[in-house]
């Protein structure tokens, strides 16, 4: 069982730092102004009334059209309107489709001063130039993790404040297993014992062919995605999605679908929907589906660390997702200032404790075991690379762990798909 256990955590996962490198158009650069004076738990800065901004009657928040989260932030925004006088209007809007109405809508000035954002799009964020950059101290992001802060930031430029922070872990029911398999070849071995397909019994399942849940299997024997250039930066010319490590953890994907141990086939919602009715011993997710299990399971289900392979924990993909001012805001600094109030640390427990989602704070305490199973994997967590070239990895990687999934030659299958990656990558640069 895991002990109660603060944020803080997160430090030792983000420790190393995103740094990041991409070729983008230069700016204009951006007229000075006072950074904002509180965050709502602390002053941070000096300033008078006499140096601010005058108050704009109303600030405009896009937020993810999830119920929890929107109940969320209204009750955090009333706060904010009572301290600071100004309204804020929050209008829901899906979290992934904003940057494209963002686009359309912010230039004709009908967008909104914030919106929501995982930071693996911050390079095609700044490519399109639709946020501003932050005028922030490092008092004001002292609450943050580096990484987190450095995950919203892109050649230099801040470009977001941190409010989430996720990954994914083992989840597995306590009837079926109940001590958590501490390596891949316990679970293994589990799985064998637990598997009977014709009665739609698993020990194990996960999104197999899914990148995002696989990328920890093949990043452990010493895969990845993009190397690193002299100055820390991602090197795009080097792929490392195909190299030995990366065929030896596309074998053991491959084994389980030749063992039976998973189907070819399977999807987030046959798995989560087999787990739910107590036919499953684990199975790899996230935080999100808390909810759900929890409903079905109550207090057998669990949620640990990814098993390790040869010794070594397994390096999952960790998010992180912010508020970003809207470059067409015509409010910028009351815009940041309400992006550092709504994600401070009191508010940031709010948030947690109303939706669910993990602040990403190092001065917030988590009282849940199940989200301390998840601290507990961003220990060793990897933030997926911001770069633009990043959405040229998901189709080719998805499609080799299909063929992958139908018996395929691994080294092979890799091999096109790094190709295919690199090519994508360099057409886009000639457009």
């Amino acid at each position: 069982m895991f002990k109660k256990s603060t944020l803080l955590t997160l430090v030792l996962m983000l420790v190393f730092s995103l740094m990041l490198a991409a070729c983008g158009p230069q700016r204009e650069e951006a007229q000075p102004t006072p950074a904002p004076a509180e965050t709502g738990d602390a002053t941070t800065d000096d300033a008078t009334d006499a140096d601010l901004p005058a108050k704009p009657e109303s600030l405009t928040m896009w937020v993810n059209d999830e119920e929890s989260q929107l109940q969320a932030y209204e009750e955090i925004t009333a706060k904010y309107e009572a301290e600071r006088g100004i309204t804020v209007n929050i209008v829901p809007f899906s979290m992934l489709d904003q940057l494209d109405a963002l686009s359309l809508d912010g230039p004709a000035g009908l967008g909104p001063d914030l919106f929501f954002h995982p930071h693996d799009r911050v390079g095609s964020i700044h490519l399109q130039g639709l946020a501003a950059e932050l005028e922030v101290t490092e008092e004001m992001l002292a609450g943050y993790p580096e990484g987190a802060i450095q995950a919203l930031s892109y050649e230099g430029f801040q470009y977001g404040i941190p409010a989430v922070i996720e990954t994914y872990g083992l989840f597995y029911n306590t009837d079926l297993i109940p001590e958590a398999p501490q390596t891949m070849d316990e679970l293994v071995e589990i799985a064998k014992g637990l598997t009977n397909a014709a009665n739609d019994e698993y020990g194990f399942l996960m999104e197999a062919t899914n990148f995002y849940f696989t990328y920890p299997f093949l990043a452990g024997p010493g895969g990845y995605v993009f190397g690193r250039d002299a100055e820390g930066g991602y090197n795009i010319e080097d792929i490392g999605l195909g190299n030995e490590g990366a065929v030896q953890g596309g074998q053991l994907i491959q084994s389980w679908f030749e063992e039976g141990l998973i189907p070819r086939g399977i999807t987030g919602d046959v798995m989560n929907g087999l787990f739910r009715q107590g036919k499953v011993g684990a199975v790899v997710t996230g935080p999100w589906s808390i909810p759900d299990y929890v409903a079905d399971l109550g207090d057998k289900l669990k949620v640990t660390t990814l098993p390790t392979i040869d010794g070594k924990n397994l390096n999952s993909f960790s998010g992180v997702k912010g508020w970003f001012v809207s470059e067409y805001s015509e409010n910028k600094y009351w815009a940041t200032d309400l992006a550092l109030f709504i994600t401070n640390a009191t508010n940031g427990e709010h948030y947690f404790n109303v939706a669910g989602e993990i602040p990403a704070r190092t001065d917030v305490t988590i009282e849940d075991e199940l989200r301390n199973g998840i601290l507990a994997q961003a220990e060793f967590a990897e933030p997926m690379p911001n770069v633009p070239e990043m959405s040229q990895v998901w189709t080719p990687m998805g499609d080799a762990l299909q063929f992958i999934s139908n018996g395929e030659d691994v080294a092979e299958v890799l091999q096109e798909a790094v190709d295919q990656i690199a090519e994508q990558i360099a057409l886009t640069a000639g457009n």
